[in-house]
């Protein structure tokens, strides 16, 4: 079971880390949900649509990907630790670095909940000002 768990936990992280929702998307229950601790503007819980629809709206913000080095897994049934690390660039031309610890639980073979721990700081300096410019985009499309 934990090498199951592994697999698809890994499969999703590759799916974020390349902005490729449609890799990721299959590993979520529907009913799953991300909560990103902290007090950050990134924190808080997002519902599985969510989670992929951050996904694609990393491509304009990070075109290039996360691209997320995976440190470390710790499997035990149901629940998978990852330890990763993110090098990206953003459309504008700053670099985000991030580091990451996600805790993955796991039900039926599906990702029910990850918690997600990361520098909110780094974040809000770096994407929370492309987040603003793309919802400010979609406020004038729609």
């Amino acid at each position: 079971m934990s090498e199951d768990n592994k697999r698809i936990v890994l499969q999703f992280m590759e799916g974020m880390g390349t902005n490729n929702a449609e890799l990721a998307a299959p590993c979520l229950a529907p009913d799953a949900c991300a909560i990103a601790k902290g007090y950050g503007k990134l924190a808080g819980r997002r519902e599985a649509a969510t989670m992929t629809g951050m996904i694609e709206a990393f491509k304009a913000m990070l075109p290039t990907g996360l691209n997320l080095t995976i440190l470390r897994v710790i499997a035990d049934g149901d629940d998978v630790a990852v330890e990763a690390e993110g090098d990206g660039m953003t459309s504008t031309g700053v670099p985000y670095r991030n580091q990451y610890c996600f805790v993955f639980t796991l039900e039926n073979g599906k990702i029910k909940q990850v918690n997600e721990y990361f520098c909110t700081i780094h974040a809000d300096e770096v994407l929370w000002p492309l987040v603003e410019q793309l919802s400010g985009d979609a406020a004038q499309v729609s």
